[in-house]
């Protein structure tokens, strides 16, 4: 794996410390759902904390099928599987904690190291039938098996999301009137076309994740959503780039028919039989290592602070040695120790004399706080009005320069004995009641948002922002295109203005309108990609005021130079103009 540094990053300022009593160690990233947090059990077992996104917690319809999915999901119990151990739809916000799987997905594994080896992908697709065996007995299908879903662990992989990223992408693809649900490059034809959903569906993403961890890229490809899609249902897959040793197995797991597709069974069975010795023998760890790297060190859990009420204000007598021990104690320290607690001394009646000192001393302290505090007071008021006539002097100053009327009555006004200063500061008051008693836009909460994701750019399409048609189309003509003609690739636009988000991942609508305040004219037309990697933010400002975020997915930009070869994929969240 990598660094722990990269791995574990540390909370921020906008990071909650306690989920549902979970107190958090570290960040671990962030999804489609949302944050991802580092945590650990009572007993130190460390889990995944997922955090939903506030968008979806609004929505009263995610938070129902997310109920749901929950409780079919804590029905699973596998070897391969990351066990759902905690979780609550109806929490503020609401969140879900899976036991820790250390390894890297496959998506990343393959992008870092590049193809496996026929061993590790035979391994692969061992364990995750065995854990696909586990989820279907539960009476669910995963319905987005992909090779970002599969977490390679030193022992072997681990299928995660098993269900619950259905009740996601449910509320994001009703918002847009589609119908099919999953990852594009993914899919089974009859998900591809909106039929019916049955375990086999799993089996031909099975067949996708194992061709991607051997040929590192989709085995359908890449492009428009439409076009993949089009290609899995109307066209066989190109088994010929695969290696031999798999082609027979994939085949079977990739036939058009549902019917005609292996079985759990015969997948364990088959790949069993390819490893031969190897699979009694203890390889699969070994293959493990190689390909996840070694496992980063993991935090340790957060200690719970110590209310200060159960600590003892003293050492029971029966437990606190009278002294230090000879053996324990530096060389030249006294026998004797100061007792923990001090001895209570004798109260003796004060004289009159002295009380009435006592009386002086109060009395003359009283009155130097209250004079410190009077002084200080005073200081604060007399900075405020000065802020207050700077302020108007500015004011003037900018009337005067636009408007020599409006100057003449401010001269006139300041020559006669204050009272055109008094005036003045009235109007002034006047306005700023006025501008009180008027909330702005945001005071009432942000627009309801709109989600859109696996948005597909690449050079021959665009992005359209406002939430009146929104989504990519066929032509250049939306208000967001891929640009890659000149060195490297950028995010361009004619109308929309964007900036990009360098904090951490997370940004919310009022994040968005702050930072385009400052978007104005042809400024901020344009952003490189250069830099940009999954999970970078962009916030974009529509000529009719709607805002969106795009966060990156995916990015396919290495052969920018090479027409037709580039490509980014993005999630779209869109507030509309109030």
């Amino acid at each position: 794996m990598n660094d722990a540094a990269e791995v574990f990053q540390p909370l921020q300022g906008d990071d909650p410390s306690v989920i549902a009593g979970y107190r958090l160690a570290a960040r671990l990233g962030a999804g489609g759902m949302g944050r991802v947090y580092l945590s650990h059990t009572a007993g130190g077992r460390p889990v995944a904390i997922k955090v939903v996104r506030p968008e979806l917690a609004d929505d009263p319809d995610f938070r129902r099928r997310f109920g749901r999915e929950i409780k079919a999901a804590r029905r699973v119990r596998g070897a391969y599987t990351a066990e759902l151990i905690d979780a609550d739809a109806d929490g503020t916000p609401p969140w879900l904690a899976t036991l820790y799987v250390p390894g890297p997905s496959l998506a990343e594994a393959v992008h870092r190291r590049g193809p496996l080896p026929v061993p590790a992908v035979l391994w692969l697709m061992a364990g995750v039938a065995e854990a696909l065996e586990a989820i279907h007995a539960a009476g669910i299908v995963h319905r987005d098996l992909k090779p970002s879903n599969v977490l390679l662990a030193a022992d072997g992989p681990r299928v995660i999301d098993f269900g619950i990223s259905l009740a996601a992408d449910l509320t994001a693809y009703t918002a847009t009137g589609a119908a099919a649900i999953g990852t594009p490059q993914f899919m089974a034809p009859e998900q591809a076309v909106a039929g019916e959903i049955t375990p086999a569906t799993d089996i031909f993403a099975l067949g996708q994740t194992a061709a991607f961890a051997v040929l590192g890229e989709p085995l359908y490809g890449n492009g428009p959503a439409a076009t993949v899609l089009y290609r899995i249902v109307h066209s066989a897959p190109d088994l010929s780039r695969l290696p031999e040793p798999l082609r027979p197995l994939l085949a079977r797991c990739l036939a058009a028919d549902p019917a005609q597709r292996a079985t759990l069974t015969e997948i364990v069975d088959w790949c069993r039989g390819q490893l031969g010795t190897q699979a009694d023998a203890g390889g699969g760890p070994t293959v493990w290592r190689e390909v996840a790297g070694q496992e980063a060190t993991i935090p340790a859990p957060v200690p719970d602070p110590t209310p200060a009420h159960t600590r003892p204000l003293t050492t029971p007598a029966h437990t606190r040695p009278l002294t230090t021990p000879a053996h324990t104690r530096p060389l030249g320290t006294p026998t004797h120790t100061a007792p923990l607690i001090a001895p209570v001394r004798a109260t003796v009646p004060a004289t009159p004399e002295q009380r009435s000192r006592r009386r002086r001393r109060i009395a003359a302290t009283t009155a130097a706080a209250v004079t410190a505090g009077a002084l200080l007071i005073t200081g604060l008021v007399w900075q405020a009005r000065q802020n207050a006539d700077d302020t108007r002097g500015r004011d003037t100053t900018s009337s005067s320069a636009t408007n020599p009327k409006a100057s003449g009555e401010s001269t006139g006004s300041s020559s006669a004995d204050g009272a055109g200063s008094a005036g003045s500061a009235g109007t002034a008051g006047d306005d700023s009641v006025e501008a009180a008693s008027s909330p702005s836009p945001s005071e009432s909460g942000p627009p309801r948002p709109h989600a859109y994701p696996q948005e597909r750019l690449d050079e021959n399409n665009s992005l359209y922002i406002h939430v009146a048609k929104p989504g990519t189309r066929d032509d250049r003509k939306g208000d967001i295109r891929l640009n890659c003609k000149e060195i490297g690739c950028a995010l361009e636009s004619d109308s929309s203005h964007m900036v990009q988000m360098f904090a951490d991942p997370g940004t919310t609508f009022e994040d968005c309108e702050l930072f385009l305040g400052g978007a104005k004219e042809d400024r901020f037309r344009d952003w490189s990609l250069a830099a940009a990697a999954a999970g970078t933010e962009y916030c974009v400002k529509h000529p009719s005021g709607d805002i969106a975020l795009l966060v990156i997915q995916q990015k396919s930009t290495a052969m920018w130079d090479t027409p037709g070869m580039s490509a980014v994929t993005v999630d779209m969240t869109v507030w509309p103009a109030t």
